[in-house]
């Protein structure tokens, strides 16, 4: 279990990128949503022990990771959102390399190692290959190998999945739910999509809180009744913008198909939908924006 209570960071220019963060995380996949310059990164790279809070406590296990860092970091698997390789070393080499940086210090365990992680990851055919040359997908995938060197125990992914194409996605994200199975695996994304697919557990976060927390589908039933659709055309977006409160809008067959938040029935022309995941995130966004046009 990981815990984080009441995690502030403020950067030296004043900007509050984490505000009051208090989560519990268990076993299993993790998604953390929120759209960019939500806090996300912050929020993972603090966890990562790469930056130390203004204020708070993070807690994995028995683990004080603000007191003892160096603890975590033995039991820490961490794929950011880009990271850095030596574009002419071949996947094999630099998986080797890294896995002595780790601490495995034996030439046989580390072969094991690297050889296990390699076909984990699909990449024992192209192993031998320059990672310069590697696809988007395949550096993904080298990055979760290189993860979980020494069998991690809090795998920390920022961001993975975006610009692959479907293909790579589904492939990468079906090596995540096999990976999340035995040990915390936090997914930090913007996209709904990957939180929806693979996250029994799941968290909101806008301008550095979280706003939303708990089980997808528990949150999507909130949602019931409360969600209309319309399809208008696309010139009429702004009336209905400043008539309804719009959380979605999406192109069909060159109209618009707009959902707005309404308690009661709005009439005009719309229809009851059964929200998604999507909805969640949008109506949440919306709430954060209002809420804080207000305090202004």
């Amino acid at each position: 279990m990981l815990e984080l209570k009441n995690v502030t960071h403020i950067y030296g220019n004043g900007t509050k990128a984490l505000d009051d963060v208090t989560l519990s995380i268990p076993k299993g996949m993790f998604g953390l949503l929120g759209p960019n310059g939500a806090g996300k990164s912050t929020l993972m790279r603090t966890v990562a022990t790469l930056q130390t809070p203004t204020q708070g406590a993070i807690v994995f296990g028995d683990i004080d990771i603000l007191q003892d860092p160096e603890s975590l970091r033995e039991r820490l698997g961490y794929l950011p959102q880009d990271f850095g390789v030596y574009p002419r070393v071949s996947a094999y080499d630099m998986l080797d390399h890294m896995a002595v940086l780790k601490g495995i210090a034996s030439k046989a365990d580390r072969k094991a190692t690297v050889e296990t992680l390699l076909n984990q990851t699909n990449l024992w055919d192209v192993r031998k290959k320059a990672i310069a040359g590697f696809s988007g997908g395949m550096r993904q995938r080298f990055g979760i190998a290189q993860a979980l060197i020494g069998n991690p125990e809090l795998i920390i992914v920022d961001e993975p999945t975006a610009g692959l194409d479907p293909e790579e996605r589904n492939r990468f994200l079906n090596l995540l739910a096999e990976i999340g199975e035995n040990v915390v695996v936090i997914l930090s994304t913007h996209i709904v999509e990957d939180v929806a697919d693979l996250c029994p557990k799941m968290a909101v976060i806008a301008q550095g809180r979280i706003e939303l927390e708990g089980a997808p589908l528990d949150l999507i039933s909130r949602t019931k009744g409360s969600i209309w659709s319309k399809t208008i055309d696309r010139h009429e977006l702004d009336s209905y913008s400043a008539k309804y409160e719009v959380i979605s809008t999406r192109l069909f067959a060159g109209s618009t198909i707009i959902h707005i938040l309404s308690a009661d029935d709005p009439k005009d022309g719309f229809e009851a939908v059964d929200g998604g995941l999507e909805d969640v995130y949008f109506s949440t966004l919306a709430a954060t924006r209002r809420n804080t046009a207000e305090a202004a």
